[in-house]
């Protein structure tokens, strides 16, 4: 298996958890994301939570293929938090020994979402996960700035960053802010590509996001750079949902076009980090 990746739930959004678990089995992932939550009011998911029978099908999958879960989506923060309403989700996970949840922050108030996350946090390690704030421009904390920013003011000790390479792309966010950034505060990243710029509304921005990013390589994301920029050993997880192709090619031949993409953007990634490392360990570098 490539033990650094991981697929997303968007790459095949209909799809149940033991079907993704055994989607990542067949195109050598070893590991998933599973949709819990909704992005949005009435989005796909699938709510294990209340499904003891999907539950049991998923901890069977994970045993016959040995993919695990690496994150649940979504918890989203609002004005309404309220950090009980995630307890059967945080249980859930818990029980499917995920290791991550992805955390959106949609309440405009910094100072009651920084504490709402806070709360967040401290309900996850309870159940040995961490808590990951992704930034997008259209929401609460729509750069990497500011999601480093809410991380380090609730300092939590499983709170980190969530880098998706199509949100670094289209927000007001820093190479250089990766700089010093403590490894602890990040688990794992999203790969994709798209164009550069990207819509200029809201609505393109999503309906990119969520419907029809390109694969590596495909666009105009800097992402060796990018990848260059964070930890050799940060899990990947590939996240390129492209409903029109998906569609024509099928789930799993998609899956495999993403992963052959990735393979060679990681390698130059890996390959400048060590030209990097190599020049400062040099004499005056």
């Amino acid at each position: 298996m490539t033990r650094r990746y991981a697929l997303a739930q968007l790459m095949a959004l209909p799809l149940n958890p033991a079907q993704m678990i055994q989607l990542a089995a067949d195109t050598g992932c070893s590991a998933v994301g599973i949709r819990l939550l909704p992005t949005a009011p009435g989005g796909i998911h699938h709510p294990l939570m209340h499904d003891a029978a999907g539950r049991r099908e998923a901890l069977a999958a994970m045993r016959d293929t040995g993919v695990r879960v690496l994150d649940l989506e979504v918890a989203r923060i609002d004005t309404d938090f309220d950090v009980g309403r995630f307890e059967p989700f945080l249980a859930c996970g818990a029980e499917l020994g995920a290791a991550h949840v992805l955390v959106a922050g949609d309440d405009p108030d910094e100072a009651r979402l920084s504490a709402s996350f806070a709360a967040f946090c401290a309900a996850a390690a309870r159940h040995g996960l961490s808590a990951n704030l992704e930034f997008m421009p259209w929401t609460a904390v729509p750069s990497l700035g500011v999601a480093q920013r809410i991380v380090q003011t609730v300092d939590q000790p499983n709170a980190a960053v969530l880098v998706d390479a199509l949100h670094f792309a289209r927000s007001p966010s820093n190479l250089d802010d990766l700089a010093g950034w403590p490894r602890q505060r990040l688990n794992y990243a999203q790969i994709c590509d798209g164009l550069v710029p990207g819509p200029s509304t809201v609505a393109g921005l999503i309906h990119d996001a969520r419907c029809e990013r390109l694969l590596p390589g495909e666009g105009g994301i800097d992402l060796v750079e990018l990848f260059a920029r964070l930890p050799a050993d940060l899990p990947i997880s590939i996240e390129v949902p492209s409903e029109s192709r998906s569609a024509a090619l099928g789930h799993k031949a998609w899956a495999r076009l993403a992963i052959a993409a990735t393979d060679p953007v990681l390698a130059a990634a890996d390959a400048r980090r060590a030209q990097r490392s190599a020049a400062q360990a040099q004499p005056g570098g």
